[in-house]
């Protein structure tokens, strides 16, 4: 599987995310990484729910790839207006019923993914593996763009690449966190399939955006 881009547009510019938006979109960029928080599960607030929507109406191509940090995070489908071809990701850590949250998703014609926190084993994403179509690691905390990745990171992708590969399933593995231009070759080497890139690449200033995904794209392939 070739590795694919999801940059994420909490860290673009907020005065132009139509524009960047359309810009990915004809840059052959698989999913566009929609943030959503509920200040709650992490102590922030990103894009809210009519931004998560609103993307619908401009993207051609990108597949939207929503990543609810957030308690009870079927509360909010109906407003995102989840559906085909969608990627959701919810987390491990914040589902009273897990397996209640993945059904839903699928229901609606999404793809379910199940993200987890650093101080999460991926041990936990085994029970899953024949629910969802994708799990998430996360190698910083999640709340905040721009964090240091943690210790044991690579190792942690790794041991959930050898998982999914003993499962036999089809699972993607997704890395989410300090996905930058020094440690994104090596998350691929790790297993990783789909890199959700931020700050520290795609939208790093003075970078234009096609250049930067043509470097990273160059770097993941």
């Amino acid at each position: 599987m070739k590795g694919m881009l999801s940059p994420s547009l909490m860290c673009a510019d907020v005065l132009n995310l139509q524009s960047e938006l359309e810009t990915l979109d004809r840059l052959d960029v698989d999913y566009i990484h929609l943030d959503f928080m509920d200040n709650k599960f992490v102590p922030n607030i990103t894009l809210d729910t009519s931004i998560v929507k609103a993307c619908k109406t401009v993207l051609k191509h990108m597949r939207r790839d929503i990543h609810i940090m957030a308690y009870e995070p079927q509360q909010y489908f109906d407003r995102m207006e989840i559906g085909e071809g969608d990627v959701v990701s919810v987390h491990y850590e914040a589902c009273d019923d897990l397996d209640g949250v993945i059904a839903d998703i699928r229901a609606r014609g999404a793809s379910p993914y199940i993200a987890i926190s650093p101080d999460t084993k991926p041990e936990v994403l085994c029970d899953y593996f024949d629910k969802i179509d994708g799990c998430v690691v996360m190698t910083v905390y999640p709340g905040f763009a721009g964090r240091p990745m943690v210790a044991g990171s690579f190792e942690k992708l790794k041991r959930t690449r050898q998982l999914i590969d003993e499962s036999g399933r089809n699972v993607i593995l997704e890395v989410d966190g300090n996905v930058s231009w020094d440690y994104c070759k090596k998350m691929r080497e790790c297993g990783a399939d789909v890199f959700v890139a931020g700050s520290s690449s795609i939208f790093q200033k003075g970078l234009k955006l096609d250049e930067a995904v043509a470097r990273m794209k160059e770097l993941v392939k």
